[in-house]
């Protein structure tokens, strides 16, 4: 024992372990300088007599349990300070006085009438220091007739017990099925007289003092060893013999007589103990010898042992012996008897049996783990968006940290632990298992495009035939990378979910446990790991799911046939076949899908399940750069995080000679094709017919944005230039387009329609082919402002699509009402009475206008309410419309920052160079040659091509300027702080 600073005088410190009787105490010391338990001491205490506890086979003195429990309930588990006072060498026995803090407990136990004072010892100076005041105690019990003093009789069963002589644990004196049968599972209280070893004890059963040997279920601590045979026989203890070796056996049975009597005559050789048995048996020892405890017996074995669960109290909570055991490497896992408890207790017994493995804790210093082909990951988690559901148990999750066009920003993550239907290879021919299209469905509906935190947990290598490969440099064999995945934010559930998401409500990633949520649907299982090898880190939480579905009947484990569902996949049918269904996908103008695949930036592979079937559809009027060329891969990358097994609608226009379907694609009323258009990943194609498609008008527009941004194919872009293998070069040739003005707003603006254009031809003949009704009765039709109508031209009464500028005030009253209205197709604009509209077809009215609004380049000219306006006008009116000639178009530029003139539409203006077939020099050069414009200012940063142009017009100015043309006519009109010509004056010329 550790002598304390007053170790000279013979006082210790220890903590009581033990109290064998009324008047006993195992001390042991607080601490050891040496492995293994600390020493102890067994101290009786001084001059005292308690009355004597029955051995089998007897009867207690009266009051003898009384005082053992006053004794044990006042020093078990603390510390005291202890002296030996005298020793009795010839019974082997110490004697003591005992201090619990500042209090003998001698006199404490005399106090309370519960041992007698002996006066004298047989020997000179075998008595207690505290002699006189202890006698003077049993004086005052005795007066006040407490403890043994009482005048109440003791009662046997009550105050005195009556023991059997049978030894323990022997069948034919223990009816244990008897005992499990009226106890199982019912908590029974007792106190544990003795710990034989670290997983086995013995107990008094309360309130009938029934003696049973109990093992702790689902467990085995070391073997404490062997006696020498001979010695074995003379007491009655059980020989500790279960074999050693790391599968435990079931305990032996007791030996009957005659195998004593053959055991007797053997050689008397005795068996070590097994490493760390001693402290096992401690530990034990410290937290349930003499203590109040609570037994749940939990089976017997064969020999009519005893299976059962030990608790017993720290604090105000309870805790599980055999678990301690096991967490700190002084016990192991044992299936047979585990299996008689609860699935929840099995599991926290192999967690713990695992994590004291990993650790290397005691009896598994030197295990050596079997071969694993799984590694722990660590520090990998992050947040993203899911992109693609692969499978019931594997999705792609784009990590936000890493920018979308990055080959490393999307992951691939198999959700830990579990397995789902495979969904096979239609490769291969082989089709999806039962349950697997279930699965996949769920995973989609609730996690695409959502954002989810991912814990990262562990690797694995597996061979290319799907069979595990262990270790990390095996050939042929990939990696594939496990976790756990949790919603970001909560989402409504029912059901088994919603237990579900509530019993990982308080996980540390905020959010429900995906699979866990899809093992609880029965949409798969919880993969049954060996001992070392890596495993969700929610494990138990996952077996619990599957028990629910398993007890519910719920998905694979339903005895009900798996719900089928027959898809005509299109993509690798024949071209015929793909041509017969489109009358079926033509019949509604949009149909609801969910795009299974993006096989490129614009085509991608559809599910159509109102139609069962799958198909390619490409979109209309856009192209992505091709596999091998620049941006392609963000193209790809852009459509996965926008639309990737999203619910969408598509509308089919044609299918091509190869079977793909050509047509235009929403998500959330957002056309992809504008989409792509915008962030400079597709270039417009005019090949389709724009009439064709819807939201065609809007094509331009994101085309044109994307090159002024100069955004991914367009980044080299420079207007009037065009790219070649990545560099700029100056183009030899704009582009022109040949035209016919169509009408005139001012001096500098014009409307003009192409010529040639297969558009213009098609609406032209459609509205030619148009069998025009009477008026309409009023209040049938009431056109609105933007809407698209059939209107009369008043000059040669033909009918042409029109767009309405303004009508009267509330409703229509009379069928002179007038209406403004914008001729989409011409560019000019007229009131008209409402007997001259008529509602148009839809098919007619969507395809965009074919007036493009332009102004003339590099030259500025003076609008209508400025001095020489009008002259400008009319210049160029009778140059373009009196002349009905056609021109030649030459573009310099596109302006998106305008386009809207007195309500007659948006669009891009084209600023060009015009010029007549048959005339030598352009319109623009002629008004400057006129007076009546004058050319922009040349500014130092202006490009090569700019300033050319410039030069040609100025010989043309300086002309005018020489004769005093139009507005040169009172001098120059430039100054460096004006910029415009003068306004015009009351009375000026006109």
């Amino acid at each position: 024992m550790a002598a304390t600073t007053a170790g000279a005088t013979g006082w210790y410190r220890g903590k009581v372990k033990a109290v064998p009787s009324g008047d006993c105490l195992v001390i042991m010391a607080l601490s050891s300088n040496k492995p293994g338990p600390p020493p102890e001491k067994t101290i009786t205490l001084s001059s005292l007599i308690a009355p004597r506890l029955a051995r089998r086979g007897g009867i207690d003195e009266p009051f003898a349990w009384n005082s053992r429990e006053y004794l044990r309930k006042l020093c078990i588990g603390k510390e005291v300070s202890f002296k030996v006072d005298y020793a009795v060498p010839a019974i082997g026995r110490e004697f003591g006085s005992v201090f619990l803090g500042d209090k003998n407990v001698a006199m404490l136990v005399v106090a309370e009438g519960w041992a007698k004072v002996r006066e004298q010892g047989q020997q000179k100076g075998e008595v207690s220091p505290f002699l006189p005041e202890l006698i003077r105690l049993e004086e005052q019990a005795k007066q006040q007739k407490i403890g043994r003093w009482s005048e109440v009789p003791a009662v046997v069963g009550a105050s005195i017990r009556s023991l059997p002589p049978s030894a323990i644990g022997d069948p034919s004196n223990l009816d244990a099925m008897g005992l499990l049968t009226a106890n199982k599972g019912s908590p029974m209280q007792g106190i544990v007289e003795q710990v034989r070893d670290g997983s086995t004890v013995r107990v008094y059963l309360l309130p009938d003092f029934q003696f049973v040997q109990v093992f702790v279920a689902g467990i085995q601590a070391p073997s404490m060893g062997r006696r020498a045979a001979s010695e074995s026989v003379a007491k009655t203890d059980i020989a500790s013999d279960e074999p050693n070796g790391d599968v435990p056996a079931e305990p032996r049975a007791p030996l009957t007589s005659a195998q004593r009597l053959a055991v007797s005559a053997a050689s008397s050789t005795e068996v070590a103990s097994d490493p760390f048995a001693e402290e096992a048996k401690y530990f034990t020892e410290t937290r349930t010898l003499n203590r109040d405890v609570r037994i749940v017996l939990e089976g017997v074995d064969k020999f009519s042992n005893l299976i059962g669960s030990v608790y017993y109290p720290d604090g105000e909570s309870a805790k599980d012996l055999a678990q301690e055991l096991v967490e700190n490497g002084l016990a192991k896992y044992v299936e047979w008897s585990a299996n008689m408890m609860e699935e929840d207790a099995k599991r926290r017994l192999k967690t713990a049996e695992l994590q004291a493995k990993k650790s290397r804790l005691r009896i598994w210093t030197n295990y050596v783990p079997p071969a694993s082909n799984s590694k722990a990951i660590h520090d990998q988690n992050f947040t993203g968006k899911v992109v693609e559901v692969v499978s019931g148990d594997c999705i792609i999750v784009a990590d936000d940290s890493i920018p979308y066009g990055s080959p490393l920003a999307e992951r691939r993550v198999y959700l830990s632990s579990i397995r789902c239907p495979k969904m096979g290879n239609p490769r291969r021919d082989e089709k999806p298992a039962p349950y697997a299209r279930e699965a996949k469905e769920f995973l989609r509906t609730r996690l695409i495009g959502r954002q989810v935190n991912v814990q990262m947990e562990y690797s694995r290598k597996v061979g290319m035939t799907d069979a595990p490969t262990v270790g990390a440099g095996a050939a042929d064999s990939r990696a594939m990378d496990f976790g756990s995945v949790f919603l970001t934010s909560p989402t409504k559930v029912e059901g088994d979910d919603a237990s579900t998401a509530s019993s990982t409500a308080g996980n540390q990633q905020g959010g429900a446990n995906i699979a866990e949520l899809l093992v609880a649907r029965g949409y798969g299982t919880v993969i049954r790991h060996r001992d070392f090898e890596e495993r969700s880190s929610y494990y138990d939480a996952l077996l619990a799911a599957e028990s629910r579905a398993v007890s519910g009947k719920r998905g694979i484990h339903s005895a009900k046939d798996p719900p089928v569902m027959h898809i005509t996949d299109l993509t690798t049918a024949s071209a015929k076949k793909a041509r017969d269904f489109l009358p079926f996908l033509q019949r509604s103008r949009k149909i609801p899908a969910v795009v299974e695949y993006v096989l490129s930036g614009h085509r991608f592979k559809l599910l159509i399940p109102k139609e069962t079937c799958s198909v390619a559809l490409s979109l209309s009027g856009v192209r992505c750069p091709g596999r091998d060329e620049p941006h392609s891969d963000e193209a790809i990358a852009l459509m996965r995080r926008k639309i990737m097994q999203r619910d969408v609608e598509i509308e089919v226009e044609t299918v091509d000679r190869t079977g793909t379907f050509i047509g235009s694609l929403w998500e959330s009323r957002t056309n992809m094709a504008v989409s792509l258009l915008e962030a400079g990943l597709a270039k417009l194609q005019t090949s389709f017919g724009s009439d064709r498609i819807p939201d065609a008008h809007l094509f331009d527009q994101a085309e044109r944005s994307a090159k002024m941004k100069k955004l991914k194919i367009w980044e080299n872009f420079v207007e009037g230039e065009e790219v070649s293998n990545g560099s700029a070069v100056e183009s030899k040739q704009k582009e022109v387009l040949k035209v016919v003005v169509t009408e005139v707003l001012s001096g500098g603006k014009f409307y003009v329609q192409t010529v040639g254009d297969q558009t213009v031809a098609s609406i032209q003949q459609q509205l030619a082919s148009l069998k025009i009704s009477e008026a309409p009765v009023i209040g049938t039709f009431n056109p609105t402002k933007g809407e698209i109508v059939l209107a009369q031209f008043s000059a040669d009464d033909s009918w042409n699509r029109a767009m309405i500028v303004n009508g009267p005030r509330g409703a229509v009253e009379s069928p002179k009402d007038k209406f403004e209205v914008f001729y989409i197709d011409y560019g000019n604009q007229e009131f008209v009475q409402y007997s001259q509209l008529r509602p148009i077809d839809p098919s007619v009215s969507s395809a965009p206008g074919l007036a493009q609004l332009c102004s003339l380049a590099y030259i500025k000219v003076p609008s209508l309410d400025e001095e020489f306006g009008e002259e400008a006008a009319e210049f160029l009116s009778e140059q373009t419309l009196n002349s009905s000639k056609e021109f030649r178009a030459l573009i310099e530029e596109r302006d998106t920052s305008g386009g809207k003139v007195k309500g007659q539409g948006t669009g891009t203006v084209l600023v060009v160079t015009l010029c007549a077939t048959d005339s030598e020099i352009s319109i623009n050069s002629a008004m400057v040659q006129e007076g009546i414009a004058r050319m922009e200012k040349m500014k130092r940063w202006d490009s090569k091509e700019r300033k050319k142009a410039l030069e040609c017009l100025k010989k043309f100015q300086d002309e005018a300027k020489s004769d005093r043309r139009m507005i040169w006519q009172y001098g120059d009109v430039e100054s460096d702080d004006e910029d415009t010509v003068p306004v015009k004056k009351a009375g000026g010329r006109r």
